[in-house]
């Protein structure tokens, strides 16, 4: 089915205000869905509304959660998310971690128990607006082992990077697993196959079902030196902002863990350029030449085509897979939406 990206994200923020979010926290939580399935992440797009929903109305994302400050010196604020839905309180804390880093060359934002919250790299857009670059971190269900061992420890980590060069940004958004759980959860709900390598069954067997990695786990993205990153992702966002360590998050595709908060932690660090060097372009200088050197050598800059926000025409079109189209109306119908 195709939809346009205004009705996609109408229908998304009627159905987040129906279970009970404030409405621009539903508009902007829609914004940060709908982007995912314009860049092309889809797996991370509006096939996770139905889990979103899932958990609100069973209480694990509680639809009038906060966003509450705990700790602020200035270019460092600490906050907790109350278990609520993580993409309006994450932009939120970039727009925030953005305004801090004008005054002061550099804001970094912890989110503390919160929830899942999207595309990491939707949270680099306040820092690139305003020529800054801006780093991203987030935790997860423990889905990957130690290199070496066959018990999951840590979340797919991912992270992402949001770099100001021109004429357009790079926006680096990865999990350090060899994929991230939204594609196989995809390739669970099409019934595809997965590629050899991504994924281990329960018991540490390579496995190329879906069904067996979704409730398994991920290789490491680069073997040992991928866990090692991965390693770092979780010191700093279950770490520094937690409350939850990766082994201790509720798994967002099991019905029996809905009514659990995850508990999730995040954090943003924005760095201003110019603030790091005494000539207040030489930094934006050396990034753009960066970015063409790698266009120079017949290589692509990582998120070169994305579109910003602010960019998109609310006309273009969207496919969305029928599985995910008949959820979303069953939803719309549980909650009165019309």
């Amino acid at each position: 089915m195709t939809e346009t990206v205004e009705s996609a994200e109408t229908l998304a923020s009627a159905l987040l205000t129906a279970a009970g979010m404030e409405p621009a926290r539903a508009r902007t939580s829609a914004r940060c869905i709908v982007m995912a399935d314009v860049w092309g992440i889809g797996s991370h797009g509006l096939m996770r509304l139905p889990y979103y929903l899932q958990r609100m109305v069973a209480g694990g994302y509680p639809a009038d959660a906060e966003l509450r400050v705990v700790d602020d010196t200035g270019p460092v604020v600490s906050a907790t998310g109350g278990g609520g839905l993580g993409h309006w309180q994450l932009w939120q804390s970039a727009e925030l971690a953005a305004q801090r880093c004008g005054q002061y060359g550099i804001g970094a934002v912890s989110v503390a128990d919160s929830g899942h919250c999207g595309a990491l790299g939707l949270y680099t857009v306040p820092g690139l607006r305003h020529g800054l670059l801006t780093l991203a971190f987030s935790n997860g269900p423990a889905v990957m082992p130690p290199w070496g061992g066959a018990k999951p420890l840590l979340s797919t980590s991912p992270l992402a990077a949001g770099i100001p060069t021109r004429p357009r940004p790079a926006i680096v958004d990865m999990a350090t697993s060899a994929v991230a759980r939204g594609k196989i959860a995809a390739h669970a709900r099409s019934g595809t196959r997965l590629p050899e390598g991504w994924a281990l069954a329960a018991d540490g067997t390579p496995t190329i079902d879906p069904q067996e990695a979704l409730y398994g786990m991920l290789a490491p993205l680069g073997g040992a030196k991928g866990f090692a990153l991965a390693l770092l992702v979780e010191s700093i966002a279950g770490g520094l902002a937690g409350p939850n360590l990766a082994a201790d998050v509720p798994d967002m595709f099991t019905e029996s863990d809905a009514p659990s908060p995850q508990r999730i932690g995040h954090v943003l660090l924005t760095l201003d350029p110019a603030r790091f060097t005494g000539d207040g372009d030489a930094a934006a200088r050396r990034l753009d030449r960066l970015a063409a050197s790698v266009e120079d050598a017949g290589g692509r800059l990582p998120g070169r085509d994305r579109v910003l926000p602010d960019d998109v025409d609310p006309g273009v079109a969207l496919a969305i897979d029928d599985k995910t189209v008949r959820e979303l109306r069953e939803w719309a119908d549980r909650l009165g939406v019309g």
